[in-house]
């Protein structure tokens, strides 16, 4: 199963950058690529179910995950339980980092599902993948710099 690794530094201290990471229903505001993200189901504080819709290279991919959230770690672990991809899992992650700062990780392993074009697919896919983490991560970090200086996500 092809895997997708992106860790971006962030100058804003550990504790905010989790705060901003695990408020998925915020990442529409100051994702492009995200469209929707909702909370389905939260049975007690470390489970919560989500429903997501992300353009990826021109489609929309929507997908139900599962997640566990850790806030000692300051990480949550995600799991597919429908969508379009046929598996999808990974995890968020924030550590300290230098200065002060943090470092902000997503990991994602994937299969998209359709095993006669994986091999052409699956590269093109994580590449794609990729690429929309580190905005992700990017966008993240431009609205706790935003934060940081009092203005406007």
């Amino acid at each position: 199963m092809p895997r997708v690794e992106v860790d971006l530094p962030i100058t804003a201290p550990p504790e905010a950058a989790w705060a901003a990471v695990v408020d998925v229903e915020s990442y529409p505001a100051c994702m492009d690529s995200v469209e929707a993200v909702t909370v389905t189901g939260r049975p007690d504080e470390r489970h919560r179910t989500t429903a997501w819709s992300v353009r990826l290279k021109g489609s929309v991919l929507r997908w139900t995950e599962d997640e566990v959230i850790d806030p000692v770690a300051r990480r949550f672990d995600f799991r597919q339980v429908s969508g379009d991809l046929g598996a999808f899992t990974g995890h968020w992650g924030v550590r300290p980092g230098p200065g002060g700062g943090s470092l902000v990780s997503l990991h994602v392993d994937f299969d998209i599902g359709i095993p006669l074009l994986a091999d052409m697919l699956n590269p093109v896919a994580a590449d794609a993948l990729r690429e929309n983490a580190a905005q992700m991560l990017a966008a993240l970090q431009a609205r706790l710099t935003a934060a940081d200086h009092g203005g406007a996500g």
